[in-house]
């Protein structure tokens, strides 16, 4: 792949050239040349779009794509074409397939059908045999195998003595465990935050205390333990204000959090969308507001899409019944420009490498090309135009969102959309 890209305004804190409008020159996906006027050869293809931006490739942490099992939801080839499209070179795949990725041969499948691609795919590995909470699965072998951490995707471990063995048996290898945090019985059959919203709509309410508690609980295990820990999806003031004061003693936590739960709150249940349907629910603006200004003070290392495709006889239901998740990829910058800044938006969608270890080189001569392009201006009405997902699940049809992406270049390939 031979290409110069025209005209690009660089953001990468880590790059001498932050900032500055340059053209970069790519040759066998490799950054030979970064400078203004740039003779390409002839036989280089031109990128030249309007107020085109560029920065480090983005991360996705929590990725469903339903392949193997269910492929009617998502495939995991057309589900990496999604992502690059999105902006971003690398994600992280949930393993909440049919069977449950919880092996060494699990892991080698959905890599191998990731061969070729321009956005790059990590697996996580199930951190209990089936995610069924009750034997540990094969943490090592998978690790060989290429997974990135371990977890069971929107399950929380109700035996907190298999989580403290986990985060001990981990260490051996370096390895990351991830804990979803939400205590099932004090949750009991509740489907959205309880509170005014839930209390109106005579919905059976979820109370923020569900997730605080085991968020609570799995910061002492660690503690305990040693090693490190990483909790998905955090929703409420609480939560951060734990996660908080965890860090400020040295305990070696991170967490994330998702785009809906930034942008949206319960509000949006007030016609029963199922679209609205997530775990952990929407909460209300107070949280919202905790959960942007722990994004912007660092408290909250990351941020994902946490891209859930679920098939329509799952989402067109009654509310009580219907499956949870919301695909989240393309609408992930646009819907972050709204609410954060552009340059803490770029970090927080590459700030995850470091935690899963993958590598994340700088904009500079002589690195690999692992790039994402994007113009962060003009507005735009989120529609079923811009789903690119096999399924249409999306929390924000109709929803305001500002940028263009347009596309990736990573892994000696070019992806546009």
């Amino acid at each position: 792949m031979n290409v110069i890209i025209r005209a690009a305004k660089i953001i990468d804190a880590q790059s001498t050239y932050h900032n500055q409008i340059v053209d970069i020159l790519i040759a066998d996906g490799v950054i030979d040349k970064i400078g203004t006027n740039i003779v390409a050869p002839d036989n280089f293809e031109e990128i030249k779009k309007e107020n085109l931006h560029v920065s480090k490739g983005w991360f996705d942490s929590s990725v469903s794509l339903g392949e193997p099992g269910f492929e009617d939801r998502e495939t995991i080839a057309n589900g990496l074409t999604v992502a690059a499209k999105s902006g971003f070179t690398a994600i992280a795949l949930q393993p909440n397939s049919y069977p449950v990725i919880d092996n060494q041969s699990q892991i080698l499948f959905v890599k191998n059908k990731a061969l070729n691609s321009a956005t790059a795919l990590y697996p996580i590995g199930a951190l209990t045999k089936g995610s069924e909470g009750k034997d540990m699965a094969e943490l090592f072998d998978m690790k060989n195998a290429g997974a990135v951490a371990f977890g069971d995707y929107n399950k929380s471990q109700a035996n907190a003595n298999l989580l403290k063995i986990a985060l001990q048996y981990v260490q051996d290898f370096d390895g990351l465990a991830l804990a979803y945090s939400q205590d099932e019985m004090i949750k009991g059959n509740g489907v959205v935050n309880e509170g005014v919203v839930s209390t109106r709509l005579g919905l059976k309410g979820i109370p923020n205390l569900a997730e605080e508690l085991q968020i609570a609980r799995n910061l002492f295990l660690l503690e305990y333990t040693g090693g490190k820990l990483h909790i998905p999806t955090i929703s409420t003031a609480k939560s951060v204000a734990l996660i908080k004061d965890a860090k400020a003693k040295g305990i070696a936590i991170t967490c994330s959090v998702s785009v809906h739960h930034l942008v949206l709150t319960d509000s949006k249940l007030e016609n029963f969308d199922t679209r609205f349907k997530v775990t952990p629910p929407l909460r209300t603006e107070e949280d919202r507001a905790a959960l942007l200004e722990a994004v912007i003070d660092g408290t909250i290392d990351m941020i994902t899409s946490d891209h859930n495709p679920i098939d329509i006889e799952h989402k067109k239901m009654e509310f009580d019944t219907a499956k949870d998740g919301t695909i989240g990829l393309e609408s992930a910058f646009g819907a972050l420009l709204t609410v954060l800044p552009l340059e803490i938006v770029i970090e927080k969608l590459t700030a995850g490498t470091t935690t899963f270890k993958i590598a994340s080189p700088a904009i500079l001569e002589g690195n690999l090309a692992n790039l994402s392009l994007f113009n962060p201006e003009g507005t735009k009405t989120f529609s079923k135009a811009d789903i690119l997902s096999k399924s249409k699940n999306s929390a924000f049809l109709g929803t305001n969102v500002q940028g263009t992406v347009y596309g990736v270049i990573n892994q000696n390939k070019i992806i546009l959309s």
